[in-house]
């Protein structure tokens, strides 16, 4: 995996934790997911904008444009789902359950439905992998303790995880057609309008549940701020897939998980002592370590 590409993916895991911190801790996060897609593209998109003036405005490839545009359908759904998830559940329970998960699911279709063929140390990943997750997720205490309330986290962080895979597949056949930056702006336009029209209609039809607004809700320049760096480290991803297959960069870009573990669990109070909080951070760093195999193995 070349060297720009594994820093552009351990950037883009910084700023992805940072920005997740920022949607789990808004007062409705639903809300704060198409404020903060809206504002990130109104500031980012006029850039590809003028990019695409100054390259001779180029005609776009229309299997590029189809692209964007499935992808913005599938971000739309990641965003309701994994503002389900926050809904319902920690975020150190929440983001290394959705993240870790993506990279399983592509080497399960790979393996099982694509003849792909894994080394041993890979392997030793995936089993690492699935283990951290299981540790951090524990979806047989949530079964057998907290009830209906903490499954439905577990079930949509899941689902996010199946939107991941999905969108980051048409992602790395979008970049072979279309320069990143250019299918970044088309797809940062079809993801807010997508999202935005998913939840007005969502709510106004009772589909997606309108939560009671929040007593202190979250300041526009903070939504800004986090829009801005959510944009900014997809386009960091869409660099790197346009550098190193899918199967590097996406489970190298789950590194964040450790940075969200390590926050939820000791600055939002989400762990009950320090031996609570250090194994959700041992078991996060187990899913890191996972992806790290299977980014230099596989």
């Amino acid at each position: 995996m070349p060297p720009l590409a594994v820093a552009l993916v351990l950037v883009a895991a910084v700023l992805h934790a940072g920005w997740n911190v920022l949607l789990k801790t808004s007062g409705d996060p639903l809300r704060t997911a198409v404020r903060l897609q809206a504002i990130g593209a109104a500031v980012l998109v006029p850039f590809g904008f003028v990019a695409w003036l100054a390259k001779g405005s180029p005609a776009l490839d229309p299997a590029g444009v189809g692209l964007a545009l499935v992808s913005g359908v599938l971000e739309a759904a990641y965003f309701v789902f994994l503002s389900a998830a926050y809904g319902r559940g920690d975020l150190s329970l929440v983001y290394p359950l959705a993240r870790g998960s993506a990279p399983l699911l592509s080497i399960v279709v790979g393996l099982g439905f694509l003849g792909e063929r894994l080394s041993g140390p890979a392997m030793v990943g995936v089993a690492s992998l699935l283990t951290g997750i299981m540790l951090v997720a524990r979806p047989w205490r949530a079964v057998r303790v907290a009830g209906r309330h903490h499954r439905g986290a577990i079930g949509f962080a899941l689902l996010t995880g199946a939107m991941i895979a999905a969108y980051s597949t048409v992602d790395r056949l979008g970049v072979r057609l279309m320069e990143p930056w250019l299918y970044g702006a088309l797809l940062a336009v079809f993801a807010t309008t997508m999202l935005t029209t998913v939840v007005a209609l969502g709510r106004r039809t009772g589909i997606i549940a309108t939560r009671p607004a929040p007593i202190h809700p979250t300041p526009l320049w903070r939504d800004g701020v986090a829009g801005v760096i959510s944009l900014s480290a997809y386009l960091l991803i869409l660099f790197a897939y346009a550098l190193a297959p899918l199967a590097a960069v996406a489970p190298l870009r789950e590194s964040g998980i450790v940075l969200a573990a390590a926050w939820g669990a000791l600055r939002l109070g989400e762990a009950t002592g320090r031996r609570q909080a250090g194994a959700r951070i041992a078991a996060a760093a187990l899913v890191v370590l996972g992806a790290v195999l299977l980014a230099v193995f596989d």
